[in-house]
């Protein structure tokens, strides 16, 4: 039995030999990214592709020539300041409607020192209740998402229907935990501005689809779009520190460049939003980049839109398509040109990241919100809620003329509610030397004041 055992675990007879008979392999390892092996006088290599513009996902920014770059990022930054410049007057009203919202106390010097510096709630006591509604309706308690069956229903296609609602809703609640968050901040500045945008994509360094609420200052719309997806240019705004543009280099999803001091300026709305909210600036060394989702007509590109031409030779059909060009603003560097069509799309149809949210739609692509419709009204409002209280102000608190003769005891202090002072009257009466002011008008004339009572030094 103890034969037998060990002969269980015994190599075969004449493995030795035949183990002997065998040429050696040689595996030589020349970097990480390439290997060798020799076998028998077979020679094998084994590397890693280099990356091409052919490449589908490529960043065409690594292979373009310099001035081919320089040119595409001085044009397309002319363009996004033609397009922020024709919105000019948006801004403004923009900025006029932070103001209405009365998140800073004005100290006010006008017409006198401590005068009344309220605002009245109309506009955010509005955006408040419809960003309370709106969240309940949009994100109840069982998720947001609701499947509809279009079609004849069956049991099979009812329990299909309720698996992608709960799996769709699992994403959204719990694989995507700034989806509700996002969603608020949106909600809260819709009303208010009357248009609001998100991002939706998808992030390979999180490995799961991304929701970002972008305010609509941050997007670019050119002048006579009329939506997302027939406009020509939409350029996202984006703020980006050092370290994550170097990180995004090392990835490779930007070209390596020699990034320049930070861009410090601010637009008036970022200063107004700043001032409302009682931030500022003083750290900011964050990078502004301008991503815009384009039409261009890129000759280099071998994936365009070409034909072949006499001499057999490719030739661009002068037809633009959609790319993504991300640009460093100040510069005009470009870090990444990309193709936004799907590799399978013949067409190439140009690929919707964005999706835009009207509060009441305008004549353009912006939308119309409480800063336009009722910014006149609570302004109105606001002034006569201030001359209500500075009334009030004026009748505790009056004033008037007297008579440099006359002397209180004490000093010129307001006399408080049901307090009595001496006085020292030179001659005549107190009357003859004092001067109410009518409070009933702002205006001070002759109608007023009888002639009897007019103090004689006056």
């Amino acid at each position: 039995m103890a034969n037998i055992d060990k002969s269980l675990y015994a190599a075969p007879t004449g493995i030795e030999e035949l183990a002997q008979d065998e040429a050696p392999i040689e595996i030589e390892i020349v970097d990480p990214e390439e290997v060798n092996i020799s076998m028998d006088g077979l020679e094998l290599s084994i590397s890693q592709a280099e990356p091409s513009i052919d490449d589908f996902d490529a960043n065409l920014a690594e292979y373009l020539e310099d001035g081919v770059l320089q040119s595409l990022g001085s044009d397309l930054a002319t363009q996004i300041d033609d397009d922020k410049a024709s919105r000019k007057e948006w801004e403004k009203a923009y900025v006029m409607g932070l103001k209405l919202l009365g998140l800073q106390i004005e100290e006010r010097t006008e017409p006198w020192q401590g005068a009344c510096g309220v605002f009245h709630p109309m506009i955010t006591e509005a955006v408040v209740r419809f960003q309370s509604e709106t969240i309940t309706e949009t994100f109840p308690a069982a998720g947001p998402v609701k499947t509809k069956i279009i079609g004849k229903e069956t049991p099979e296609v009812k329990e299909a229907a309720v698996r992608v609602q709960d799996d769709m809703n699992f994403r959204l609640t719990e694989e995507m935990p700034e989806y509700r968050p996002e969603h608020e901040r949106m909600l809260w500045s819709l009303p208010a501005t009357g248009s609001a945008f998100k991002k939706v994509y998808y992030d390979p360094s999180l490995g799961r689809p991304v929701s970002m609420f972008i305010p609509a200052e941050d997007m670019i719309l050119p002048y006579g779009a009329s939506d997302l997806d027939t406009c020509e240019r939409v350029t996202h705004v984006m703020r980006k520190s050092e370290n994550e543009i170097k990180k995004l280099m090392a990835a490779g999803f930007y070209r390596q460049i020699e990034l320049p001091e930070p861009d410090r300026t601010q637009d008036d709305i970022q200063k107004a939003k700043d001032k409302e909210t009682g931030f500022s600036d003083l750290n900011d060394d964050r990078y502004i980049l301008l991503e815009s989702h384009v039409n261009l007509v890129i000759e280099a590109d071998p994936l365009a839109e070409a034909t072949e031409g006499e001499d057999g030779e490719r030739e661009s059909l002068d037809i633009a398509i959609p790319y993504v060009v991300t640009i460093l603003k100040g510069t005009g560097d470009v870090l990444s040109v990309r193709r936004n069509w799907r590799e399978d799309d013949d067409l190439k149809l140009k690929r919707q990241h964005f999706v835009h949210y009207q509060y009441v739609p305008g004549f353009g692509a912006y939308g119309f919100g409480l800063f336009h419709l009722i910014g006149g009204y609570a302004k109105s409002a606001t002034s006569l809620m201030r001359q209500l209280v500075d009334a009030g102000t004026l009748s505790n608190l009056p004033g008037g003329l007297k008579s440099r003769g006359l002397r209180i005891k004490g000093d010129d202090t307001p006399i408080a509610p049901g307090e009595w002072r001496d006085v020292d009257v030179g001659s005549g009466a107190i009357r003859d030397n004092i001067l109410p002011l009518d409070r009933k008008s702002t205006r001070l004339n002759s109608s007023h004041i009888p002639l009897s009572r007019m103090p004689s030094s006056a």
